[in-house]
Parts: structure tokens; sequence; C-alpha cells
């Protein structure tokens, strides 16, 4: 999600209350604390964070619903850095970094920009590179060429540091795998918030790539995206939130967080026809084979 797009309008109501919690530990493979709990002003670098107590406060009310494992997504250089720091300092998290596909569409993925994700990807619990991507939705066809150079770049970075790479595609499909077959794929690549029909689902299964979930599977215009979960091989599978975004039914249009998760992993369970703890457990593998382990302080199996 474009740093661009976060406002208080994108956080509507009084946050929804937590689910059940899951019967085994679950992740959320894409989520934005700093937008979740932050402000920050639209003119600058230097913006309001949420304090550390707030955000530990986050983690821990997403580990109280199983869900003790954390990506957290850098857009821009700050965030960028807020993520990796967050990440060095608890167990719970891992970071991702990256200029998003708008944010290089605006002229933002500057040589200096790009240099400094490099260097942040080099950190020992900064274990992707992303969201990255093209955007044919926000950004018009002038920043076009912008992205697919900046995407192309983080392909690179990705591959020089042996990092997953979290994809944002957003109308843009088979340009998208156009640039990953020219670049060549990462060894783990992710369609964060996968939002392509079966036979895109298909296309991306038979290359290896790993498809992630988030609330929009739990839509009840979203057939399309069931259909695709439904033909994905376990194994290839993660779930997410984007939080504070595209929160799942039945709280729909108010704020997301990475403890409800646990609506759109028992979503999946439902569409693909798997025992509930069967996919937590298999999720959890995915993520630690895609992105590597968290560490040994995370809630055991329940």
């Amino acid at each position: 999600m474009s740093r661009s797009a976060s406002s208080r309008a994108d956080r509507r109501g009084e946050p929804p209350p937590s689910p059940e919690p899951l019967p085994a530990p679950a992740l959320d493979s894409h989520t934005h604390l700093d937008i979740v709990l932050g402000e920050r002003p639209a003119d600058g670098e230097h913006g309001e964070w949420a304090s550390d107590a707030a955000v530990d406060a986050e983690i821990a009310a997403a580990e109280a619903v199983g869900i003790p494992r954390l990506v957290q997504v850098g857009v821009d250089v700050a965030s960028s850095r807020w993520s990796a720091e967050l990440a060095a300092r608890h167990p719970n998290v891992l970071a991702a970094v990256a200029l998003h596909p708008n944010e290089a569409g605006e002229g933002r993925a500057t040589d200096e920009a790009l240099a400094e994700i490099d260097r942040l990807a080099a950190r020992p619990r900064v274990r992707a590179v992303g969201e990255t991507g093209l955007d044919r939705y926000r950004t018009g066809p002038a920043g076009w060429a912008a992205q697919e150079e900046s995407f192309r770049a983080h392909i690179r970075i990705a591959k020089d540091h042996g990092l997953a790479l979290v994809v944002h595609d957003r109308d843009a499909h088979e340009e998208i795998l156009r640039v990953l077959e020219d670049e060549g794929a990462p060894e783990h690549t992710v369609f964060h918030c996968f939002s392509g029909d079966a036979v895109f689902a298909k296309a991306c299964v038979e290359r290896g790539f790993v498809l992630s979930f988030a609330g929009t599977l739990t839509f009840g215009n979203a057939g399309y995206l069931r259909e695709a979960a439904a033909l994905t091989p376990l194994e290839q599978l993660l779930v997410e939130t984007d939080s504070p975004f595209l929160t799942p039914v039945p709280f729909r249009g108010r704020p997301n967080a990475s403890r409800l998760v646990p609506h759109t992993v028992r979503a999946l369970a439902e569409v693909t026809g798997t025992d509930l703890a069967e996919l937590c457990h298999t999720l959890t593998a995915t993520a630690e084979r895609v992105f590597g382990p968290w560490a040994e302080q995370v809630s055991p199996t329940r």
C-alpha cells in the first residue's frame, strides 16, 4: 500500500474485536504497523511514529489469537528503516524493505534511495525486498517506466542478498510476469495480496511463486479469488492482512490489524477444504521456508 494512501480516512470506525484464537500458530505475512498506529506528515521524511509500547501491545494482541509471526513491510526509505529497526528489537517481527511502485512512479526511486534499500537489505532480520512491483491503477502511464526500472532494481537487490521478493501487482499481471522472466525471479517470490483469477494463479503456481491472500478473500464479490486459492497447492499459500487496509468480513471497512488475520485463515481453510490446524502449521512452515526463522521465543503450538 502506498504511503500516499495512508490517512485517518483509511481507518474508519472503531477497531473490531479480536476473533477466537486459532488452534495452532499462523502468521501475518504482510502488515504496515507504522500506518496502523502511527501518523506522518505528507511533506517530509520525519513523521511521528507509534511508540514502542503501542507497537508491542499490537503485536501482543496478534499473538494472543495465534499470530506470533509478523512481516512488517516498508514502502519508502523512512518506513523501511522503521521496519528494519522494529524487527531488530522484536522477536515476533521480520522486515521487508522497498520503495513501493507508486513511490517509484512519482520519481522517488532515486539512486540514493535504492542504495539505502540495498543497505537495509543486508540487516539480519530483514528477510525480504518489497513491496515492489507494478501498479497500473494509481500510477498513470507517465510513471510506468520508472516503476519498471525500480522493480528491476529491487529484484536485483533481493537476489544479491538471497532474500525473498514481495510483489505488489495491481492491474499489471502480464507485465509483472514479463519482468520476472526477464530478470530471473528470486528463489522465493511472493505475490502480496494476490488479486488474479484462477488462470493467473495457475501461471504463478507453475513458476513456483507463493500466493498470499488478504481479507479480500472473504469479500462477497471475490469468487475469483476463492477459485484461485482453491487450486493453489497448500505449500504455495500464505496469508496476510495488509493492515490497516482490506479488513476481512464481517468487519470490512473498519480498521484492520494483524490480530484479525484468523478470519482470513478460517476462510482459506474452508476454500481449500483443509483442517484448520493443519493449514496453520503449513502456513507457518511456508513462511519459514520463504522468510527464514523468526525466533525461538514465538508461541508454541496451542
